[in-house]
């Protein structure tokens, strides 16, 4: 009866284990960025729209755009610096359109999304005049289900 409840106990706590083991659907993760950080793009974008969008994001994600930024370091306030940075450029486009034209997942790491985005607006630093269309990737490195490193890269 002993050996029975053993055994039992066993394959209750694996089996709970087990369900606490959540896989992210990276497929999923990669339209969420794309959507919320379209969202954080849009003319009409809110500082909620970035919370939305750093939602996805580990507390110390680290973030490239070349040549603009070059260092990734993960800080321990990287969220934040990337919500000062986000903040703002917020509503500096009037227009903005983007079309995601690929994704790649690799194993459960990282996923890479290659889009095509145009904009048009007033730069808030130097007041002249946003008007671009171009072709982007990001690759985006996963750790526990949070995105930790994003990399942007122009074609």
């Amino acid at each position: 009866m002993k050996k029975f409840l053993t055994i039992a106990l066993l394959l209750i706590v694996s089996n709970l284990a087990a369900a606490k083991e959540v896989k992210t659907d990276l497929n999923t993760l990669a339209q969420d960025y794309f959507t919320k950080m379209m969202a954080t793009q849009a003319p009409n974008a809110t500082a909620q729209d970035i919370e939305n969008f750093l939602a996805l994001m580990t507390d110390d994600v680290g973030s490239t755009h070349l040549p603009y930024v070059t260092d990734d370091s993960r800080q321990p306030d990287g969220k934040a610096q990337m919500r000062q940075g986000m903040s703002f450029y917020l509503g500096a486009h009037t227009e903005y359109s983007a079309k995601i034209l690929n994704t790649f997942v690799f194993n459960d790491t990282a996923i890479a999304v290659r889009y095509r985005n145009s904009a048009k607006g007033i730069h808030p630093q130097n007041k002249q005049p946003i008007n671009y269309t171009s072709t982007m990737m990001d690759v985006l490195e996963i750790e526990n289900g949070k995105i930790a490193v994003i990399r942007k890269y122009h074609e």
